[in-house]
């Protein structure tokens, strides 16, 4: 540990030019105190560094010195897939190996191709949660992630939506996937090959017995077919609705991704009185109701006669309640 320590201290010094103590030590997350005591071995083992005193002081290396000692271990190699994505990096438990094979990378560029990887991260930025939506509890995804760097069989306890609620399953982890800031492991059990969502694992441990990976398991295709597939197992239903255009581009906002792509791949032209006409897939009636509350009187429901019906029931509720002449009726 201490040996990586003094390479990323030698490479961030190479890499940045000078830097003060508090900054080498608020880079490599240790106290300042251990920076002196890092310095000082580099020095003892002959790195040319010298510090200069003073407020804008700090420690530097010698004009022209460049250290060799940017090899890159196997974990920090295949974490540089992750380089877009320094926030799910952290969440998998590799954010400091990320860090360590960036900064080796960053280290062994030439002046003019450093620069540009510095001037794309400074333009570039991925955040991969949804609106409105904050960041899922999965205190058990850096078990999982294990298990797949690692090709071990994982034991979890898992919540689901049908009795039995909790079920405990060994599985075969073949990859994990981030999806709209949700978490998901895809793994074979029993031999089908399904997806689990990572918040809904209320215990996880890995197995000293190697899994089993089918022979040219591909994830991302995988993942097309089976999210292809979850959503139209869900969406059994269909609602003909008459709304405004304000409502259907705030769709986009405010409802899950298919309902409002079939409602603006289908959209009827404007008409007089301002509304279009288009269909929204809705999970059922029910389903349907809550969802398009969302856009109060800028969306009429015309069929099913069931949905229409319980709108205007809520219509009728909300005029009853809303006449009265003050809070306290």
């Amino acid at each position: 540990m201490r040996a990586s320590r003094l390479v990323s201290l030698l490479l961030l010094l190479q890499t940045r030019g000078r830097m003060t103590a508090q900054e080498l030590a608020g880079e490599l997350e240790v106290s300042v105190r251990t920076v002196y005591r890092d310095v000082e071995s580099l020095s003892g083992s002959g790195v040319p560094i010298y510090a200069d005193r003073g407020p804008a002081g700090g420690y530097q290396l010698l004009d022209g010195y460049r250290t060799r000692l940017t090899g890159l271990t196997g974990d920090e190699a295949g974490t540089l897939f992750l380089a877009g994505v320094p926030g799910p990096a952290a969440e998998l438990g590799l954010g400091s190996v990320l860090a360590a094979a960036e900064l080796k990378l960053r280290a062994s560029l030439p002046g003019e191709l450093a620069d540009r990887a510095d001037r794309v991260r400074d333009r570039f930025h991925l955040d991969a949660p949804g609106w409105f939506r904050a960041d899922e509890p999965t205190p058990h995804l850096a078990t999982v992630a294990d298990a797949v760097w690692r090709e071990r069989l994982l034991e979890v306890r898992y919540r689901r939506w049908k009795a039995p609620r909790e079920v405990t399953r060994t599985l075969s982890p073949l990859g994990v996937v981030l999806k709209a800031g949700r978490w998901y492991l895809v793994a074979l059990s029993r031999d089908k090959i399904t997806a689990y969502r990572v918040v809904n694992v209320l215990d996880a441990e890995l197995l000293d017995e190697p899994a089993q990976r089918p022979p040219g398991f591909d994830l991302a295709a995988f993942w097309q077919t089976w999210t292809e597939r979850y959503e139209s197992s869900v969406y059994t239903a269909r609602a003909t609705v008459r709304m405004t255009p304000e409502a259907l581009d705030r769709m986009a906002y405010f409802f899950p991704p298919e309902m409002s792509r079939v409602a603006r791949a289908s959209a009827g032209p404007v008409g007089a009185d301002g509304r279009l006409t288009t269909t929204v897939p809705i999970e059922s009636v029910r389903h349907g109701h809550i969802e398009l509350l969302k856009l109060g009187a800028d969306v009429e429901v015309l069929d099913p006669p069931e949905l229409r019906e319980r709108f205007a029931e809520t219509a009728r509720g909300l005029a009853d309640l809303y006449s009265a002449t003050g809070p306290e009726g």
